[in-house]
């Protein structure tokens, strides 16, 4: 069959979105013929692209056309949405002309895949929706944007694209749960993962980088990865504040918009340390770094966030302190299999309770890791897109 796939980023972009969409057009051409359509590159690609109107470019099964968007950083709001709606005004109508057996679209620009519900509509052909991040949920739970009459008529709009979805494709229970509650089929939303390739060992904690990482804290808790506005940050800085004497030490790795923020809240506290990125070579050192990894996500965003880092950090053998909701499934991965421990994202006590239950225990510290690894089993990459090419190939036989 011949799949469109529709999304903003592509590598050379290097957002998280971009690198799933070379994956899973990387896996459909395996044995369809697959057409991306993306926008010039803009988010902090490696390679910069001159001023077009269309540009095409083919590899065996899988051809990727980029639309002549405009290209500016995405570090300015103004300038993001230029972005955005030059590329949908262009990318539309290319859509449109193209012929495809199914139209698969991600959520790169917000709106993309209520654009997606609608070229299918338009050209009467199966449409495919694969939610990554859930709008307007996330644009209002992390209050980019006030609710109010245009969220209504957002969510109204993306209520009708999940609906006019032969599928919906997921990233978690979570995310399904809170989906199926819009109103949609729950026959018709299937849960595939950002799967991981499993290494065949782990590195072992003591090495140059995690000991660099670590530093003097006796017990070390990592959060590496984006420091985005989803987090139950202020839950956690407290609680590692309680621990400060205790010899417990808190490591971020990495950026994001709210690092200004999170930073003066951790301000004085000598039990916080914040790093830049490593190289993405060192990555597995990274992850050998941890006593345990924090993966957080505050309350209302569940099913909203469902933050990809957790799969991993699974591989790598280390211990998850999941400060999230109940809901959330990184909370009930750790109630189901004892990969971790689980804390309330609004009480920093119960954080703090729940690193001081294995703070003395080596044994339950080391079971809690021999699980994660079993776990990570699970979430292998070529499984996960197996499920994603079943799930689009049973839509158009549909």
């Amino acid at each position: 069959m011949h799949i469109l796939l529709l999304n903003e980023y592509f590598p050379p972009d290097t957002s998280a979105t971009a690198k799933c969409a070379a994956q899973v057009a990387d896996a459909l051409a395996v044995n369809h013929r697959v057409t991306v359509l993306a926008g010039r590159p803009s988010y902090d690609p490696d390679e910069l692209h001159p001023p077009y109107l269309l540009r095409r470019e083919v590899r065996g099964n899988l051809a990727i056309e980029r639309v002549g968007s405009t290209a500016y950083p995405r570090f300015q709001m103004r300038r993001r949405v230029s972005n955005y709606l030059s590329y949908l005004a262009l990318a539309i109508p290319r859509a449109l002309s193209l012929s495809s057996d199914v139209v698969l679209a991600m959520t790169d620009p917000p709106i993309e895949g209520i654009a997606g519900a609608l070229v299918a509509r338009l050209s009467g052909r199966p449409f495919v929706y694969n939610v990554r991040d859930m709008y307007p949920d996330m644009a209002v739970g992390g209050s980019i944007v006030r609710p109010g009459s245009f969220t209504a008529r957002w969510e109204a709009m993306h209520r009708w694209a999940l609906r006019r979805a032969a599928r919906v494709i997921v990233l978690g229970e979570d995310m399904r749960d809170r989906i199926v509650a819009k109103g949609v089929d729950p026959a018709r939303v299937v849960v595939s993962r950002d799967g991981i390739d499993i290494p065949a060992t782990v590195p072992s904690p003591d090495n140059s980088v995690a000991r660099k990482i670590r530093g003097d804290f006796r017990f070390a808790l990592v959060h590496a990865g984006n420091i985005g506005f989803y987090g139950a940050w202020e839950t956690l800085i407290s609680a590692v504040r309680m621990l400060e004497s205790e010899g417990v030490g808190l490591v971020f790795i990495g950026e994001g918009a709210m690092k200004p923020q999170v930073a003066a809240m951790a301000e004085g506290c000598r039990a916080i340390r914040f790093l830049p990125f490593r190289p993405a070579s060192e990555v597995p050192l990274v992850l050998s770094s941890g006593d345990m990894h924090v993966i957080t996500v505050k309350r209302g965003l569940e099913g909203v966030v469902v933050p990809s880092k957790v799969y991993p950090t699974l591989a790598a053998g280390r211990p998850i302190l999941g400060v999230a909701p109940e809901e959330c499934d990184v909370v009930r991965m750790i109630r189901r299999t004892g990969c971790g421990a689980a804390a309330n994202p609004d009480d920093p006590s119960s954080v703090a309770d729940a690193v001081r239950g294995v703070l003395h225990d080596s044994k339950r510290l080391q079971d809690m890791a021999r699980r994660a690894r079993e776990l990570s089993f699970s979430y292998d990459r070529v499984r996960q897109l197996d499920i994603f090419r079943e799930t689009i190939e049973d839509a158009v036989r549909g």
